[in-house]
This record gives structure tokens, sequence and C-alpha cells, in this order.
């Protein structure tokens, strides 16, 4: 069923004081019948209001009005309002104070070099070329171009290759075609998302087993970051999208929808699962209670919601790993990005599709800037099933060892085996970029790269 959307217009005090004290006065039409000028809002609706800042401008004075009157119901109106234009100009304010400044979760921003927002500066890339290894000759895909920072890399390093350059997002995609003007024997632009992937490489002529190296970058690229009309960042206003590929598919869901949309419980399941927001319950109670007064539609919205849910020393409490300052909206952006563009699952089949299509001895290079897409590579190198609980204690991880090792038979009678093994990692432990990388490029400081050889 289809909730209708109602329109509230700010009228003056005495009309709005002909309404909100029960349904009895509402119309047919959702307006008062003592003063059919004025719209009235019911419960659990939501509504298109006028734009958000007249809004925050506005509803004090309507608020003192519904006091002095007695009609304010305080069962339906959030139990602690902020205006929330005025906490993010607070938050803005310390912000522009604070030395270490505000900061994305994976994807910091670095001020002082205008390039680095208008380009996305590869990560930790002489690790990817020299483990990718590129040889005369060689067919390699790179499943995330983005702006083509690597691929240009490994170009320079080799340039008689074939490189795919596959990304879902069209304005990479255009990138990708311009760099192919300049290399038109060495690349190939493709256009789609990890799950279309093995589609496009079978319509290129690219058959499974016959790549040499693949590259996975998976999440947001600084130039979507930067683009305020894309609803990535936080700190820059805009629609409240977060769809990579929004262009392609119109009828997506954005992050909008999704926030307007689904219930409470909803919200803090996709907090918690995939933005490890230990205060999800709390967060998805300040949107439900917002968004009973309007319509949350703005990326700085959101950010001042989220903010309005603690107090103002909480704001900026917590630190990324360089130790600076971050907004508190930060895991909640990266959740709902997240679910918004199914990023887990596309980068699970991305990785299967690599496995695939590589030939035995190729190579696979996967970074990753959080805990969940590194596990999701890590289990699929190491032949973990996804469905196998994790952060087990020590206990547990030494039984578990040793029934891998003996092949004992567990309690239901049942034999305990390692899976074969697929990949030969090329490092034993993960690789992390060094200082002086995070000091020239703050934005690889949560970077993790894991590279395995195809047995």
């Amino acid at each position: 069923m289809q909730i209708p959307l109602v329109y509230l217009r700010i009228c003056t005090p005495r009309d709005v004081q002909c309404g909100l004290r029960g349904y009895s006065r509402v119309g047919s039409a959702g307006l008062c019948r003592a003063c059919p000028s004025v719209t009235l809002f019911p419960d659990l609706l939501t509504y298109r209001m006028l734009r958000y800042p007249y809004f925050c401008r506005l509803y004090k004075e309507f608020l003192s009005c519904w006091w002095e009157s007695g009609i304010f119901n305080s069962g339906v109106w959030p139990k602690r309002i902020h205006d929330t234009a005025q906490r993010y100009n607070e938050c803005e304010a310390r912000e522009q104070t604070d030395q270490t400044g505000t900061q994305e979760m994976h994807r910091p921003q670095d001020r002082d070099n205008e390039a680095v927002t208008k380009l996305h500066i590869p990560v930790m890339v002489d690790e990817v070329v020299r483990c990718l290894a590129p040889q005369k000759g060689q067919i390699f895909l790179d499943m995330t171009f983005g702006s083509g920072g690597h691929t240009r890399a490994i170009l320079q390093k080799e340039s008689d290759i074939t490189l795919y350059a596959l990304d879902r997002d069209p304005t990479a995609y255009a990138i990708a075609e311009q760099l192919s003007e300049l290399y038109p024997k060495q690349i190939r632009a493709l256009l789609g998302q990890f799950s279309q992937a093995e589609a496009l490489l079978m319509k290129a002529g690219v058959q499974p087993g016959t790549l040499d190296g693949v590259l996975l970058d998976p999440g947001c690229s600084s130039m979507q970051l930067d683009a305020p009309e894309r609803g990535f960042s936080l700190r820059k206003d805009g629609p409240l999208d977060m769809r990579m590929d929004g262009g392609r598919y119109p009828d997506m869901p954005t992050a909008a929808d999704v926030v307007n949309a689904l219930d409470q419980q909803a919200l803090a399941s996709i907090l918690r699962t995939y933005g490890e927001e230990k205060h999800a319950k709390k967060i998805a109670s300040a949107i439900v209670q917002a968004r009973s007064l309007y319509p949350i539609s703005r990326t700085q919205q959101l950010a001042s919601i989220v903010a309005g849910a603690f107090p103002p020393s909480a704001v900026f409490a917590r630190k990324d790993l360089l130790q600076r300052s971050t907004h508190i909206a930060t895991k909640t952006f990266q959740a709902f990005r997240i679910f918004v563009n199914n990023e887990l699952n596309e980068l699970y089949t991305g990785l299967k599709t690599a496995q695939k299509f590589l030939r035995p001895g190729g190579r696979l290079v996967a970074l990753s800037f959080h805990s969940l897409e590194d596990r999701i590579v890590k289990r699929f190198l190491l032949g973990i099933s996804m469905t196998e609980r994790f952060n087990l204690s020590a206990r547990q991880k030494v039984i578990q060892a040793l029934k891998l090792g003996s092949g004992r038979e567990n309690m239901e009678g049942a034999s305990i085996s390692k899976a074969p093994l697929m990949w030969e990692l090329i490092h034993k432990k993960v690789l992390t970029p060094d200082d002086q990388e995070v000091q020239e490029n703050p934005r690889a400081r949560s970077a993790k790269l894991r590279a395995a050889i195809k047995l």
C-alpha cells in the first residue's frame, strides 16, 4: 500500500491553532474543517514540506505557539528535537577551528592539495604493480577503474598488455573511454557492476581461465565523494542519493528512499550490520522521529539529525586511525551507502568472477578500506565460508584449528576437514601503506592489500 504524501504549508499562528487537536476536524483531503487553508499532518506519514532550511528557521516560533495554546502533542513529536541548521553550523565551526579537521571514515579530505579532491589518488600503487607483476602480452582486468590511477601505473610498468577497465559509474567509464583513445591497443572500457562482469567479459571475447591478473579496489572513490550532487559526503550538502550508478538505473532506490521508507528496526539493522554502529538503535530512533516532521532529502539534514541524537561534545569525539576527529554520522553514511549499492554482495560476486577468469598462476590483488570488505576478501582467499562465525574467542580458535588439522568428527558425527585451497598467498600478512604514503596521501590510511596466486 502506497502511503500518500501530504503537504504542510507554514501558516500564521492563528491558523495553526485551528488544527492538531485530534482528527475529528480533519477532512478527507487532509485539510482542517475549521480552516481549509491549513494542511494538517497526521502521525506516521512522510511529508513533503517547504525546503528544509526554511523549516529550521521557522519551527521554533510555532513550537512556542503550540506550547502556549496547549495543542502540542509530545507523543507525536520527537522527544529531543534540535535546531538542525544551528547544530550543523556548530559542527562546521568546530571543524574549521580543529587543526585536524573532519574526515570521512575511509577517504579523508586533503584540503592543502586541491588536486587530491578532484582526482582519486591510487592507493598503494607500487605494491599493486609489484604484486600483479605485468609482463609483455598479458591480459589484465581492473574491476574498479575509478579515475584510472592504478591502470596508468600498470601501463607505465608494461605498455604491451591488454587491460579491461570496468566500472559501474558512468563518469568513471567516460574517463576509461578517454584513456582508451590514448592507449587504443591496450585499454578496453567496460561499464557495469561486479555482478555483470562475467557477461561483459564474455561479450568482449574474454574466455574463463585466460586472465593473467585482476585488481579489485571496491568502495567509494574520491571522485564520488567530492561531488555534492552524488550525495556521498556528509561535509558537502547535496541530495541524499549515494547511488554509484544512479544515472543508469533511475528507479533504483536512493539513500533518501531508504531513510524515509524503512521502519526503525530495519534502519537499526542496516546501521549495525553495514556501519558497525554501536548506537544503531539511538540513531534509527532519531531518524524516525525527524522524518515525522519533514522528509529527509539532503546529506546535511541526515548528518545533523544524527548529531542531534548526541550531546555536542560527542559529535566529534570519535577518532580515525590518524587520531583525527571524525563526525559522529560517518558510520551512518557508510552503512546507507553500502546498503544502497549492495556493495558487499557485489564484492563477493566480483571475487568469484575473478577466480573464474584467472588462469592457473594468475594473480588477484584486492584492496579494502574497512573491516567488512577485508573480512570478505580474507575469507574468500582462505576458503572460509562466509557464514562461518567470526570474532571467536582464543579457545574457540584453538579448538577449531585442531579439528581442521586432524579431521576429527564433530559432535554430530560429521567430519570437519580443511577445504582445498584455491589460492596461494603472495604475502602471509596483509599489507598496509607505509607512514610516508599515509602522510602524503591520508586517504590511504585505512587501506589493506591482500594478494594471491590462483592454484
